[in-house]
C-alpha cells in the first residue's frame, strides 16, 4: 500500500471555521465530503472516522486538526486510496461523494460530486474498475407516485445512463405492493433511485417504494418535493433534445407524473450546466410490457447477477453466459438479461443470429479472439469527446476500431449457408458497411494528420509534414538528437564503456537527457572534471557532460516550441474527431450486439453439454415441454455429474406442479431450472436440454429460501407473506411461478394452510403455470380436485435397512438402521415420506440425538394416527369416564398391595403385572373412554 500523505494545512483554525460554516449534507450521512488538496485528499469530523473504518480498517490513522476542544478529526487519501473509497462507497454501500476544492481567501467550493447512478465527474479516477462492473451501465430513475385510498398506484418515472444520451420515460399504474415498479427497477438494472423528501417522509407509499429499492440493492437520494414541478420541464426538454426529437409534439409530455419526475433527475444530474449537453439527448418511451416481468425474488432464485459471496464465474447466469469481449457487450448483457423478450419474431431473430455462430466456429472464434477482443469501451471514448476531454490517443483509438471494420464485414462475409447470410446481413454486415463507409473519412484525416510510425515509441504526435512550421521544428529536433548520439559515443570511447550494455543514454525525468552508468563501473568517471554527477540511484550513477547539457537545453526548447504548435493542431483533430460522435455511439450498439450473440453462441457450444435451439410458442398458446433438462449453473460446478430432469408443463393436464420428496433429492434445482430455461429461451439463448419447446411467459414470480430480510426488520415468515402477496396480485394465466417451501416460518397447521389456500388459487383463478416444491404431502391431494390442471412429482430416494451394532454393557445386538440414497430422478407420483433425520446423519449429529429425533418422529406418527383414526370410531360419554376412573383407581389399589407383597421387584417387573392385572379386567378393557387413552 502506498505511505500515506502527511496531514499538512497552512490554516489549521481557519480550515475548521470553514468547514463548519459549510451547508448541511444533502442526504446527511449518506453523503462523503473530500477535500482535494493537490497532491492528496483529506476527510474530515464523521467522514474521517467512516473512511478510517470502510478503507483503512483502522481508526489509528486519524489525525487532530487544531488544539483541544477545536479540534478536528481528520485523514489524508493518496491517490490510490481515494480511488478505493470511490469503489468502496459507489459501487458497495451505495454512498454519494461530494469533491470540494479551494476557490481562494480560504473558502472551498463543491467542485464534482458522483452517486451510484452517476459516476461522470469521477470516471477519470475509477478508470477500469468501471469494466469491473460490468454487470450493467449505472442507471439512474427519479420516481413521483400519486395514491389515492382505495384506487389504484399512478407511477411516473425518468431514467437515464449517462454514458449514453438518452432519457427514458414510464407512466403505469400499479398495485398497492408496486410489482410493476419492481419489474421495472429490475427491467433497467437501477443503481440508484431519486425520490421525493422533505414533507412527504413519512408517506406510507413513499416509504413502499424506499422499501422495494432497498430489496433490490438500490442506493435511494431524497430531493425536495419542488425539484419535481413541472413548469420549467417544456423548456429544459427544449434545450437538452436533438433534431426530429425537439420539443413540440412530443407524446410523452402528456405523462405529467413522468415529466415531474423527469424535472428532478435533470436538476439532479446537472445536466443543463453543461452546454456541450444542449441538443444532444433522445426522449424515449419505455415499455413496462414489452419484457418478461422478473420480481427481486426472481433474480435471486434464478442468480441471475454475481452475488458477493460468488466465487466462480458460473455459480450466476451473467457469468456463466458472459464470454463477452468487450466492456460494452458484457453491459448489454445484463441488460438482455434483465430484458427477456415477449415477441416471438424478435426471439426467432436473435435464435437465428445464435445458430449462425454456433454453426460456423471458424466464424465464432475469429470474431472473438481476432476481431472484437482490439474493440475499447466505444460508448466511453464518445463520451470523452462529446465532453471536450479527449486527446490525440483518442482520436487514434477510434482510428483503431475504424481500420478494423473491413476484418468484421469480411469475416461476417464468408459465411456460406444462405439462410444464415440473410440474418447476418441484416442485423450486422450492411449496418457495418455504411458506417465503415461513412468513417473512412475520419480514418482519412488520421493517416494524413498524426504520426502513425511514433506509435510505436507509445507518442501521440502530429506528422511533422502535416505543417511547414513542425517541419522545420522536427528536423532541429532530429538534428540535436544526432548531436546527443555523437557525444554519447565520444563518451563511451573516451571512458571505454559499452554502449547500451554498460553506459546509456537516457532521458530522466527530472535531469533530461544524461548518460547512466552501472554502479559497478561508475568509478571511472571519478575525479574526472569533464564529467558531472547529477544523480545516484539503485539503477546506477547518472552524469553528464558540457556539450550534454547544452544540447539538452537546446532539445528542451525545441521540443517545447513544436509542443506549443501542435497543441492547435491536436485542438483541430480532435474537434473534426468529435463530430463523429454520432456514429460511434451507432457502431457501439452494432458491436456490443454482436459481442454478445457471439458471447451466447460460445456458451451454448462449450457448456458441458451443448445447449439446443428451444422451438418458441406464442404467448398464450403451446405446451413447455423439456427433455433432459439441466440447471445451466449447476452443471457447470466442478466434480459434479449432473443428473437430468424431463419436465412437462401443459395446459390442460400440468398446469401446476407438486414437487414432494427429501430433503437435499434435488426438488428446489427442479423448479430452478425450469425458470433458468425459460429466461434463457426469452433472451434468444440456446438451452440445456436434449430438446426444449417452450410457451412464452409474461413474467417469472419467484418465493424460495429466507434471504436477509431480518437484517432489514422483517421476519422469514413475513418476508415469506409479503412475496407471495406480490405473486398473487401480479401474476397473470401467462405467468410462470416458482415455489419453494412455502408456510414453514408458522405452525404446521397454519403452513400447510396457507399452502393450500394459495396453490388453489394459483390453479383455479389465475391459471397460471406453476412449480410447487412441498414437504407437505397433504398438498397432493389437489391433484384429486383439479385432475385437468395440477400433477404430483416426487424426486426419488432409494431405501435400504443397513446392519449396526449397538453395545450396551457387555450384551451386542443387531439393529436396522434406514439407509437413504437420494438419485436425483424426478418422476410422477407422491413421495410418502421425508428425511429430515437422514439429512441430520449426513451432517454428523450426535447418534444419541438422531435416535432420540427418531424415536419422537415414530412417536409422532402413531399419535397423529390414534387421534386421527382410531379416536374418531371411538365414542364415549361422561358416565364412560368417570366409571373408567373408579375401576382404574381400584386396579392401581390392588397392584400397589401386590407389588408390597412381593417384595423385591424390579421396575420391568412392576410394569409386566400392571400389564397382566389391566388385560384380565374385564370391565376396565371394555370401558369406551379407557380403550381410547390406554397405552400399555
Amino acid at each position: 500500500m502506498a505511505s500515506r500523505p502527511e496531514l499538512k494545512v497552512d490554516d489549521e483554525n481557519g480550515f475548521i471555521r470553514a468547514f463548519r460554516s459549510l451547508p448541511s449534507k444533502p442526504d446527511g450521512d449518506n453523503t462523503i465530503r473530500v477535500f482535494d488538496r493537490s497532491e492528496f485528499y483529506t476527510a474530515h469530523g464523521e467522514d474521517a472516522d467512516f473512511i478510517a473504518r470502510a478503507v483503512y480498517k483502522t481508526t489509528a490513522v486519524i489525525k487532530n486538526l487544531g488544539r483541544s476542544e477545536n479540534a478536528l478529526p481528520s485523514v489524508t487519501l493518496s491517490m490510490t486510496m481515494f480511488r478505493n473509497l470511490l469503489r468502496e462507497a459507489l459501487f458497495k454501500l451505495g454512498k454519494r461523494v461530494e469533491i470540494w476544492e479551494a476557490s481562494g481567501k480560504g473558502q472551498w467550493k463543491l467542485a464534482r460530486q458522483a452517486s451510484p447512478g452517476n459516476l461522470q465527474a469521477v470516471e477519470e479516477e475509477l478508470g477500469n474498475s468501471l469494466d469491473s462492473q460490468g454487470d450493467s451501465a449505472p442507471i439512474i430513475l427519479a420516481v413521483k407516485l400519486s395514491a389515492k385510498a382505495g384506487e389504484a398506484r399512478s407511477i411516473g418515472v425518468c431514467f437515464a445512463d449517462a454514458s449514453v444520451r438518452e432519457l427514458g420515460v414510464s407512466e403505469f399504474l400499479d398495485n398497492d405492493l408496486y410489482s410493476n415498479f419492481e419489474s421495472l427497477l429490475i427491467q433497467l438494472g437501477v443503481k440508484e433511485c431519486i425520490v421525493a423528501g422533505g414533507f412527504q417522509k413519512k408517506d406510507p407509499e413513499l416509504a413502499k417504494i424506499k422499501q422495494i429499492a432497498d430489496s433490490c440493492n438500490i442506493a435511494v437520494s431524497e430531493r425536495a418535493a419542488a425539484d419535481w414541478t413541472t413548469k420549467d420541464i417544456e423548456q429544459d426538454l427544449a434545450r437538452l433534445l436533438k433534431g426530429d426529437n425537439a420539443m413540440g409534439l412530443l407524446p410523452q409530455t402528456d405523462l405529467k407524473l413522468a415529466m415531474g419526475s423527469a424535472a428532478a433527475l435533470i436538476k439532479y444530474l446537472g445536466v443543463l450546466t453543461d452546454p456541450s449537453n444542449f441538443g444532444q439527448y433522445r426522449l424515449y418511451q419505455h415499455d413496462l410490457g414489452g419484457y418478461m416481468k422478473l420480481d427481486a425474488a426472481a433474480l435471486r432464485a434464478l442468480n441471475l447477477m454475481p452475488g458477493p459471496r460468488d466465487g466462480a464465474k458460473s455459480m450466476s447466469l451473467f457469468g456463466l453466459l458472459n464470454h463477452c469481449k468487450t466492456p460494452i457487450g458484457g453491459r448489454l448483457l445484463a441488460q438482455w438479461l434483465k430484458q427477456p423478450l415477449m415477441k416471438l419474431s424478435e426471439i426467432e431473430k436473435r435464435q437465428q443470429l445464435i445458430e449462425a455462430f454456433v454453426t460456423d466456429t471458424e466464424l465464432r472464434q475469429t470474431m472473438q479472439e481476432e476481431h472484437l477482443r482490439s474493440i475499447p469501451d466505444l460508448y466511453r471514448l464518445a463520451k470523452k469527446f462529446q465532453r471536450k476531454l479527449a486527446n490525440l490517443e483518442d482520436v487514434v483509438r477510434a482510428y483503431q476500431v475504424v481500420i478494423r471494420l473491413p476484418g468484421f464485414i469480411e469475416a461476417l462475409e464468408t459465411v456460406v449457408d444462405e439462410q444464415y447470410q440473410v440474418s447476418l446481413e441484416e442485423q450486422y454486415t450492411s449496418k457495418l458497411k455504411e458506417l465503415s463507409s461513412f468513417l473512412g473519412k475520419l480514418a482519412e484525416m488520421v493517416e494524413t494528420t498524426v504520426d502513425l510510425e511514433a506509435l510505436d515509441r507509445h507518442e501521440f504526435v502530429i506528422k511533422p509534414e502535416f505543417d511547414e512550421k513542425l517541419k522545420v521544428l522536427r528536423t532541429k529536433l532530429d538534428n540535436v538528437k544526432r548531436a546527443m548520439d555523437v557525444e554519447y559515443r565520444r563518451v563511451g570511447k573516451d571512458l571505454n564503456q559499452e554502449l547500451d550494455k554498460k553506459l546509456f543514454l537516457e532521458n530522466h525525468r527530472v535531469h533530461g537527457h544524461v548518460f547512466r552508468l552501472t554502479r559497478t563501473e561508475a568509478g571511472c568517471i571519478r575525479n574526472k572534471k569533464d564529467y558531472k554527477e547529477v544523480s545516484t540511484q539503485k539503477n546506477g550513477v547518472f552524469f553528464t557532460t558540457t556539450a550534454m547539457q547544452d544540447l539538452r537545453r537546446e532539445h528542451d526548447k525545441m521540443a517545447s516550441s513544436y509542443t506549443h504548435h501542435q497543441s492547435s493542431l491536436v485542438s483541430e483533430v480532435v474537434g473534426v474527431a468529435s463530430s463523429y460522435v454520432p456514429v460511434i455511439e451507432q457502431l457501439a450498439a452494432i458491436i456490443a450486439h454482436l459481442d454478445v450473440v457471439v458471447s451466447l453462441a460460445h456458451a451454448s457450444v462449450h457448456a458441458p453439454t451443448a445447449y439446443v435451439r428451444p422451438k418458441m410458442h406464442e404467448r398464450g398458446t403451446g405446451d413447455t415441454i423439456l427433455k433432459e433438462a439441466r440447471h445451466p449453473c449447476m452443471e457447470a460446478q466442478d466434480d459434479i455429474n449432473f443428473i437430468t430432469n424431463d419436465v412437462e408443463l401443459k395446459r390442460d393436464s400440468s398446469r401446476f406442479l407438486i414437487i414432494t420428496g427429501p430433503n437435499m433429492g434435488g426438488k428446489s434445482t427442479y423448479i430452478r431450472t425450469i425458470g433458468c430455461i425459460a429466461l434463457m429461451a426469452q433472451i434468444g439463448c440456446f438451452v440445456p436440454c436434449s430438446e426444449a419447446e417452450l410457451t412464452i411467459f409474461d413474467c417469472v414470480l419467484a418465493r424460495v429460501g429466507a434471504s436477509d430480510s431480518q437484517l432489514k426488520g422483517v421476519s422469514t415468515f413475513m418476508a415469506e407473506m409479503l412475496e407471495t402477496a406480490n405473486i398473487l396480485k401480479s401474476a397473470t394465466q401467462d405467468s410462470l411461478i416458482i415455489i419453494d417451501e412455502l408456510g414453514r416460518g408458522t405452525s404446521t397447521y397454519d403452513g400447510f394452510g396457507l399452502a393450500w389456500a394459495i396453490s388453489e388459487e394459483i390453479v383455479s383463478q389465475i391459471g397460471a403455470f406453476g412449480c410447487f416444491a412441498t414437504h407437505f404431502h397433504e398438498l397432493t391431494a389437489l391433484a384429486d380436485k383439479f385432475p385437468k390442471a395440477v400433477k404430483n412429482l416426487h424426486v426419488v430416494a432409494f431405501v435400504g435397512d443397513q446392519d449396526t451394532n449397538m453395545t450396551n454393557g457387555h450384551e451386542t445386538s443387531s439393529n436396522k438402521r434406514r439407509e437413504v440414497t437420494l438419485l436425483y430422478r424426478v418422476e410422477p407420483g407422491i413421495s410418502d415420506q421425508s428425511f429430515g433425520i437422514h439429512v441430520a446423519e449426513l451432517v454428523r449429529f450426535p447418534e444419541k440425538v438422531v435416535n432420540m429425533a427418531r424415536r419422537k418422529a415414530e412417536e409422532l406418527e402413531d399419535f397423529t394416527t390414534a387421534t386421527g383414526d382410531e379416536k374418531k370410531e371411538t365414542e364415549y360419554s361422561k358416565d364412560d369416564a368417570d366409571e373408567a376412573s373408579k375401576l382404574l383407581k381400584e386396579m392401581l389399589k390392588n397392584w400397589k398391595e401386590r407389588v408390597a407383597e412381593k417384595g423385591d421387584m424390579t421396575k420391568d417387573e412392576k410394569l409386566q403385572l400392571m400389564r397382566e392385572m389391566v388385560k384380565g379386567d374385564e370391565r376396565l378393557m371394555g370401558n369406551p373412554f379407557f380403550q381410547s387413552v390406554q397405552t400399555l
